[in-house]
């Protein structure tokens, strides 16, 4: 009996049954995006519809040359110019060609910039917004031609000059002749200027390169929206030349304005309305 006690035991396997998983949701890729600000996870749909700003914090997301006219320019009274201007390949880089097919049917636009008239609250002026979702917005030679025409039609019939400034520099598949938009829209804008008109830059997220160091900051008014990134090399190639380490918040507009580079800061919601304004003291006391 006592044996019995440490008796071993007789353990006997036995099967389980598998346990289903749950069903995985089946949601749409592009749904979904995370603020970079706050780290949100926010519905797409809730930030098309907020003029693609963060409804948590407000971040201020990047938008493209089509639906910044939609928010700036008044309903009907944009018409475009040069819109069949394409790019060619000076350099027969290869598949230059192919990219740039690849971005238009992508962007539904046929260049980094889109440029026209428009009233912005009845007040008339000359506009060209570039798009960073087309190559970067990179400037080429059709950019620099578009903006440079913009400019020339703003001086001949004596209308304000609005640019929206979105790129990443310039286009490297052109090598010199993307180089060269910078003396020849820069000549454009000193032509206006000599004219005693009025220009405007409004630099959105991420205005660098050759855009930095030309039109976008020789404008009589420089605006900026809150945090966008503004500079010419980047901070990284900066920290290397310099051997220093760079200040926070370095090359975003807050910094900016802080040490007079850009003259306001103006919110995506509120820049139609400041822009119709400074057009209309332009008018008063032309």
């Amino acid at each position: 009996m006592i044996k019995g006690l440490f008796k071993k035991t007789k353990y006997v396997t036995t099967s389980v049954p598998s346990q289903e998983k749950a069903p995985t949701p089946n949601i749409p890729d592009g749904m979904w995006v995370k603020c970079n600000s706050c780290e949100q996870i926010i519905y797409k749909k809730d930030i098309e519809e907020n003029n693609r700003l963060c409804p948590n914090c407000g971040f201020h997301f990047r938008m493209s040359a089509k639906e910044r006219i939609k928010l700036i320019v008044d309903e009907g009274t944009f018409i475009e110019l040069d819109k069949d201007l394409t790019t060619l390949n000076p350099l027969d880089f290869p598949q230059y060609e192919e990219k740039i097919r690849q971005q238009e049917e992508k962007s539904g636009i046929k260049e980094a910039v889109i440029t026209g008239t428009g009233r912005i609250y009845g007040e008339e002026a000359v506009i060209a917004v570039m798009d960073s979702f087309f190559l970067m917005g990179s400037m080429g030679s059709v950019v620099g031609e578009k903006i440079t025409r913009a400019v020339e039609e703003a001086t001949e019939r004596r209308l304000p000059l609005i640019i929206f400034c979105a790129s990443g520099g310039a286009r490297m598949q052109e090598g010199i002749f993307s180089l060269m938009q910078m003396a020849k829209t820069a000549g454009a804008i000193a032509r206006h200027d000599e004219a005693g008109l009025l220009y405007i830059s409004v630099l959105t997220d991420p205005t660098t390169g050759g855009v930095t160091a030309s039109f976008a900051m020789l404008a009589d008014i420089i605006v900026a929206e809150p945090g966008a990134l503004i500079g010419f090399a980047g901070s990284r190639v900066i920290e290397q030349t310099i051997k220093q380490k760079l200040p926070e918040g370095f090359q975003r507009a807050e910094f900016l304005l802080e040490h007079g580079f850009i003259d306001m800061i103006i919110r995506r919601q509120d820049l139609k309305k400041s822009l119709g304004k400074l057009l209309c003291l332009h008018k008063e006391v032309k």
